[in-house]
């Protein structure tokens, strides 16, 4: 999946939380999402606050696809709610190879 195949797949999806994500999805994603936040952030802390929560659930709902392409629950990213050692849980389960069959396919 291309970059902007990818943000359009996620804006069009955006609080879809069925089905699975693929790994070039959900990190073109995640790129489009750190860069617009920062280049936002430079013009004006408002309108960074404004991108970010303008991402926010996209984020959410592509993280829970992705989770579920590696056959887990989309509720694993509550461990993110730990502050270091979730993000890297989160991180490290969203790198792993996508499962031939999940059951939340």
């Amino acid at each position: 999946m291309t970059f902007t195949e990818s943000i359009q797949t996620c804006f069009s999806k955006y609080a879809n939380f069925k089905g699975r994500a693929s790994k070039s999805e959900f990190w073109w994603w995640m790129l489009f999402a750190f860069l617009a936040s920062f280049a936002a952030n430079m013009l004006s802390d408002q309108i960074g606050m404004l991108v970010s929560l303008g991402t926010l659930l996209p984020t959410i709902t592509v993280t829970a696809r992705r989770l579920h392409d590696t056959n887990r629950s989309g509720w694993w990213q509550l461990i993110g709610i730990i502050p270091v050692i979730g993000l890297i849980v989160i991180i490290v389960l969203c790198v792993q190879d996508s499962e031939s069959e999940s059951k939340y396919a």
